[in-house]
């Protein structure tokens, strides 16, 4: 049986701006993870307690600064391919507290090493950023652009969430409105 047919959801509460996250669970691992709920017809609710208290509690304790690692294992069925080396690359290669660029990461994963055309693989990492399924475990808030933030799926919302991530990892000072720890 494919691992997304044995998925299931849990809801775990957050200090983000976008409120609780909703993570997928396999028996592999985290295989999906986000800042806004499972769409309709997703896999049903997770009625594993062991699952829920341990994802729970690691996702919290790094929310509130007890802890810079999630500890937790990913299920990576949901990406294959370039996709996959580079959230990988991403995942073993940018600690807690650091950023990359777009384009740093492109040129680490070693993805790219054919295409010519200037920015393409910038542009092209920060599609697949977009569509990591794992955010937060695969720290996708940890690659920025060569001028600035860059972008973060969910529009100002998501914005705010990568700000708040990178306040949380002392990448960015804090702001007069931070709701997070100190």
């Amino acid at each position: 049986m494919p691992q997304s047919l044995s998925m299931s959801w849990l809801t775990v509460p957050t200090p983000l701006p976008s409120g609780p996250m909703h993570i997928a669970v396999t028996p592999l691992g985290v295989a999906s993870a986000g800042y806004t709920g499972p769409r309709e017809g997703e896999a049903p609710a997770c009625t594993d307690a062991s699952k829920v208290a341990v994802v729970t509690e690691r996702i919290g304790a790094y929310l509130a600064g007890r802890t810079r690692e999630l500890g937790l294992p990913i299920d990576w069925s949901l990406s294959s391919g370039p996709h996959r080396a580079v959230l990988r690359t991403l995942w073993r290669e940018v600690p807690y507290g650091r950023t990359i660029t777009y384009g740093e990461l492109a040129a680490r994963s070693g993805v790219f090493e054919d295409v010519a055309e200037p920015g393409l693989a910038a542009r092209t990492v920060g599609q697949m950023m977009a569509a990591n399924p794992v955010p937060l475990l695969v720290p996708c808030h940890r690659v920025v652009a060569a001028d600035g933030l860059g972008g973060f799926g969910g529009g100002r919302v998501g914005i705010e969430v990568k700000r708040w991530l990178l306040t949380l990892e002392g990448v960015l000072e804090p702001t007069l409105d931070w709701n997070g720890p100190l």
